[in-house]
């Protein structure tokens, strides 16, 4: 399994403690901070997910549990109205994004803000949050909102305006205790529902009207 570098500024100091404490002869104090340095590491792992279905088929950017799924306008993604697929991700939950369609990268924008509760109805306005909008090869538009948590301490995007994407492929993470939303163009057929759990890059959320594209 992988883990995403952004866990060493926050695993290492574990490290170095426990290597500390076993010097001084404080090897039980030691092991602990060996174990918490790895809990620490399990919340950056990235495993290996696959999807072998349809091309045109839109994958969970996130893991986590569906919370809200609602018909919305978005003018920051574009014009018309998009089914919005929000996903809560507790401390459990692997924190690494994967892009859910393949194209072109026309939007990664940050803005700072709060960090009130991820579940509250207005974190998606209030708190730290970075968007992301691809233009698939036929010009529809997808969008993939990191929010930032209550406990979490900053959003990371890996990606650029004007960069190809491929599906399947990171797109950041965000970390401790977050949502993320995936929205989609109304007239795509929504795969999952409200109370669903999804693997990020492996559960089929949408598809377009026509299949493949």
């Amino acid at each position: 399994m992988k883990f995403a570098k952004e866990s060493w500024p926050f695993v290492l100091p574990f490290v170095f403690l426990a290597a500390l404490l076993f010097v001084l002869g404080r090897p039980a104090w030691g092991a602990t901070a060996l174990v918490l340095g790895l809990l620490v590491l399990l919340f950056f792992r990235d495993p290996a997910r696959r999807y072998a279905g349809e091309v045109g088929v839109v994958l969970a950017p996130a893991d986590g549990l569906i919370t809200r799924v609602d018909v919305i306008a978005d003018p920051e993604i574009g014009p018309g109205r998009f089914h919005r697929v929000v996903t809560f991700l507790s401390v459990f939950d692997v924190h690494v994004q994967k892009v859910p369609a393949a194209g072109e990268v026309i939007v990664s924008r940050y803005a700072a803000g709060r960090k009130v509760a991820a579940f509250r109805e207005d974190a998606g306005e209030v708190n730290e949050k970075h968007l992301t909008v691809i233009r698939r090869p036929d010009g529809d538009l997808v969008g993939v909102r990191q929010i930032a948590g209550l406990l979490a301490r900053r959003v990371v995007c890996y990606l650029k305006e004007g960069d190809p994407v491929h599906r399947g492929q990171p797109l950041g993470l965000i970390k401790f205790g977050s949502r993320v939303d995936l929205l989609v163009p109304a007239a795509y057929a929504l795969l999952v529902q409200k109370g669903d759990r999804l693997k990020n890059g492996a559960t089929p959320v949408a598809a377009p009207p026509g299949g493949a594209r």
